[in-house]
Parts: C-alpha cells; structure tokens; sequence
C-alpha cells in the first residue's frame, strides 16, 4: 500500500482506516485512541446534548493531536445545536448520516471543514457528491444500527458507487479485519469504516455487558428490522421477539412507534439491558470473540492487511485456456 492515498490525504492520517460514530458506543475515548493510533476516530453525536459534544470535542482534544471527526445524525432533534458545536470547537472533520446532505454541508464548508456523508445507495452518494461532500461512507446491509432499506450488500455497493462517483469512497459494513479491508479496495474504496469491531474495544463507552454480548454472538444472530420506522440491525434478544410477534400480529407503524418507546438503545447498548435494550450491532460480530484496546485493533487490522496482501502474490494467473500460467497443480 502506497504511504499516502485520497483518504489519508484527505484526512491527514496513516492508515485508511476509519471508526463509524455510533451512538452511545463512541466517545472521546475511543475517538482520541483511535487516531493516536494512527486511524481516523470518530465522535458519535447522536446520543449526546449539545453541552455534552462540547465536552467530548475538547477532552479528545487534550487526548489526542491527531486528527478526529464528528458524526452527527441529520435526523437528531438539535442538529442545528451540533452544526454551531463542531463549528466554534474547530472540529475539523464531520461525517453526516440519516438525512440530506445539503442542508448543512455548504455551511460545514464555508467553515473551512472537511465533509462526508454516509449513504446507502449510488442514489444517495450521487446526491451527496452534488452537494460538495468531500467524501461518502457507501455502508452495505451488512452493517450495524441504522441501515439502508435497499438491503444492497457492500460486495455489490461499493463497485456501484466507485463506478458512479468521482470523489474518495469508504467502505462499511461487515468490515472487521485486515482481509475484509483489503477485498474492500480491491473494490474499488480508497479506505474501509469500522464500527462493530470497536464497539468490542476498551475504550468504548458501550456497557461491558453489551461488549461481551456483542463477543459471545454467533452467525446469523442479528437481523435488519423495524424498517417502517428507520431500519436497525439488531441482535435477537426478548425485545427483538416482542417486535417479531408485533409484526405477525400485523402491528402498524405507530403500533411499532409504541412498542419501541423512548431510549431503547441507551438502556441496550449503554445501561447493558441485554433483554429490554436495543442492541445494535453488524453481522459481522459473528466474527468478533474479543475485547481489546483500540490501538491494538488497529495494529491487528492493518497487520492482517498487509500480510492479505502478501499472499495475494501466491494467488494463481489463468491464461484462458482451462490451465493456470504457473507451474503449481490447477485449482
């Protein structure tokens, strides 16, 4: 891998290799480890006051003299309120999701700030391009949390969009090693966003509970739902089954508004109510069976991708005609 690409001279950083913001899961802390590390952390605002996002920008400041992000969610009820934070605390990078990227980005430029946005379909990045984002986020339904309702795979997305756009692509979902990274750009992504994988670090403000959880679960455990609200992927738990039976028992969507309630993924993911809580996460924690610290996530990530990308020397060339061109027995 070249030392710089247009992600890591996009964003100033060693390694192209991004932490998702995700609510109630990063704060300062994993943000600020994340980018000593060498990688781009990310501070989730979606679960935070105004006050409070204030208090995380300057404490991952002291933390860190590495560049950080903000991810703010475009549906968040004080979006204006986390605008005007990012601006006067001198973030220098924001990531938008969940809403139309230019209603903020003009103004998140004119600040001087370096602006991407997540999507889920060529549709939406192409619409973000043409607002001026400086990049996008094209996350697959593999993903944790919140999601597209198009279900497009980021073995099918990611092509899609690269083809598409003429700005940096990250990709996201199902992402959670050196491997995974690396058969992201073969691609066609200039870097790789990784969300559930850091949900399991140290550093995450995500309950031990959730944590260990999140390690434990096996394939096929978690499953996209709730999409007549905002699509979620969710691992199975006693809340995942009341809503299973609400959808059999033919729930409408303000049946489903009402089942959901207030702060679900707060008493889930933070407070560690594994059976009442929302447990967002990706299917990739099939994946994950352990807790570590952030930087040590980082360091095995790119250690697997650069040793992937050794073998790859050892894969065989096929000239066409039913035989491979090296001297090793066919495949």
């Amino acid at each position: 891998m070249r030392s710089e690409n247009r992600i890591t001279g996009l964003f100033g950083i060693r390694f192209p290799l991004v932490q998702a913001g995700m609510i109630w899961c990063s704060g300062w802390e994993l943000a600020s480890a994340v980018s000593n590390a060498g990688g781009l952390g990310i501070i989730g605002s979606g679960s935070m006051y105004p006050e409070v996002l204030r208090q995380h920008v300057r404490k991952c400041k002291a933390a860190t003299d590495r560049p950080f992000a903000v991810n703010v969610p475009m549906l968040y009820p004080a979006v204006e309120d986390h605008i005007r934070t990012m601006i006067e605390e001198d973030v220098p990078i924001v990531f938008t999701s969940a809403g139309n990227p230019a209603t903020w980005t003009a103004q998140l430029k004119e600040a001087g700030r370096t602006v991407v946005h997540v999507v889920s379909s060529v549709k939406f990045a192409l619409r973000a391009q043409a607002a001026g984002v400086d990049a996008v986020v094209a996350e697959g339904f593999e993903a944790g949390g919140h999601n597209g309702r198009e279900e497009t795979t980021t073995l099918v997305l990611i092509p899609m969009v690269k083809d598409a756009l003429s700005i940096p692509v990250i990709a996201a979902g199902g992402i959670a090693d050196g491997r995974s990274m690396l058969a992201a750009m073969v691609l066609g992504a200039d870097g790789v966003q990784v969300g559930s994988r850091f949900v399991c670090s140290e550093e995450s403000s995500a309950h031990v509970r959730f944590k260990q959880r999140v390690a434990d679960a096996g394939e096929g455990e978690t499953m996209l739902t709730l999409k007549e609200l905002a699509p979620v992927r969710l691992l199975r738990n006693k809340f995942f089954d009341q809503v299973r039976s609400a959808y059999t028992a033919g729930a409408d969507k303000e049946a489903l508004k009402e089942l959901l309630g207030r702060a679900r993924a707060k008493k889930g993911m933070f407070e560690g109510d594994l059976d009442q809580g929302e447990l967002e996460i990706g299917q990739v924690s099939g994946r994950i069976d352990r807790i570590m610290p952030a930087a040590a996530i980082v360091d095995e990530i790119m250690t697997e991708y650069h040793e992937a990308l050794e073998e790859l020397g050892a894969f065989p060339r096929f000239d066409g005609q039913g035989s491979r061109s090296d001297n090793n027995s066919p495949v």
